[in-house]
């Protein structure tokens, strides 16, 4: 039985991927759910399985290229079966021309296979790089680029901080791990308390689309990770149908897969709004990009433990900063401080979390 593999669309925005490398070649006997082949959306890198049972007949396109949804990529049959030639010649022919996605400066660069050097790529970690390299970008580091330089050319921003007196929450997050059986970190209280803000103030899910404002589905919260030098915004989905621990359940299996460049383009889309952290970092306060198609962004900074007067005396207390920029076609300043405000609120009130009974 003769079975067409073609480039699938993953995702509602999927337009196109490169072909990171294959796992077989011609000739190969594969089993449904064998992996095929590895490609790189503008999302993530997925690994494709095989549809059926068969032996790999051809091979339409090379690793290194990038071909459109649709695209014939291997061609699967029996061993000795008869394949048309009119076939080939129509799967063929309805391969437009690609684009080179670096065989040629990858490769002689690096002296390894395009898939060899497109992975490395991924992962600064993985190769060391010193100066006066030239370090390839994948396809993921471009569609961000050009997204954060359309939103600084396109998106009027304004800008809004606070600080959060997060003391109690501090306390509550080391008791909770104590007890329970999932290491919760500061960022599950933010999804929460921003889940909860979301819901109050529902114009900040909305996304600008001609004379309107499409306002979200459900509250799905993206969060920033960095591994390596590859940004990957995983999304919790309705976050605010979810307590802490839930939450902290879904970060942890959304991060290890980050860390295995193994995420699902499913698992990157339909955020609302996206909390980057750099307080591990050592940082204090920044002002970060709005990702094109959301209404905000929130950038959160580490704890500092800040002398506070208190009855004619200071007492020493624990505060984070939050700054958060909106798109001013969708939100006001005022909307968007009561959001805030609110959210800051849920963060220094630890009962909202106890009354999770997590």
């Amino acid at each position: 039985m003769i079975t067409e593999v073609k480039l699938a669309k993953l995702s509602k925005n999927m337009e196109e991927a490169a072909i990171v490398g294959f796992s077989v070649k011609v000739g190969d006997e594969v089993k449904k759910g064998d992996i095929l082949f590895e490609i790189e959306t503008d999302k993530a890198c997925v690994e494709i399985e095989s549809p059926a049972d068969g032996f790999v007949r051809h091979i339409f396109v090379e690793p290194g290229f990038v071909v459109g949804v649709g695209t014939a990529i291997l061609l699967l049959a029996d061993r000795n079966e008869d394949i048309p030639r009119r076939l080939l010649d129509s799967l063929t022919a309805a391969i437009p021309p690609q684009e080179d996605y670096g065989k040629g400066e990858v490769q002689a660069a690096n002296q390894k296979s395009v898939a060899e050097a497109i992975r490395d790529s991924l992962s600064a970690a993985d190769k060391q790089i010193k100066l006066g390299d030239t370090v390839p970008l994948t396809k993921l580091q471009k569609i961000t680029a050009e997204k954060m330089l359309e939103s600084k050319r396109q998106i009027p921003c304004f800008y809004l901080n606070a600080k959060v007196d997060v003391t109690e929450l501090v306390d509550l997050r080391a008791e909770l791990n104590r007890k329970g059986d999932v290491n919760i970190s500061y960022n599950d209280f933010i999804i929460r308390a921003v889940a909860a803000g979301l819901k109050h103030f529902p114009l900040m899910t909305g996304s600008l689309c001609g004379g309107a404002i499409n306002l979200a589905e459900s509250i799905n919260i993206g969060l920033a990770t960095s591994v390596s030098d590859v940004l990957y915004v995983p999304v919790i989905k309705q976050a605010d149908k979810k307590s802490v621990a839930e939450i902290a359940a879904d970060r942890i299996k959304l991060v290890e897969k980050a860390q295995r460049h193994k995420l699902s383009p499913e698992e990157l889309e339909d955020g609302c709004i996206t909390i980057s952290n750099l307080g591990s970092f050592g940082v204090d306060s920044f002002i970060p990009i709005v990702v094109p198609g959301q209404c905000s962004i929130i950038g959160v900074g580490r704890i500092n433990e800040v002398p506070v007067p208190d009855d004619g005396g200071f007492v020493i207390r624990k505060q984070m900063s939050l700054t958060i920029a909106v798109d001013h076609r969708i939100a006001n300043g005022s909307y968007a401080s009561e959001f805030l405000d609110y959210v800051r609120k849920y963060l220094e009130d630890s009962s909202n979390f106890r009354a999770e009974n997590i």
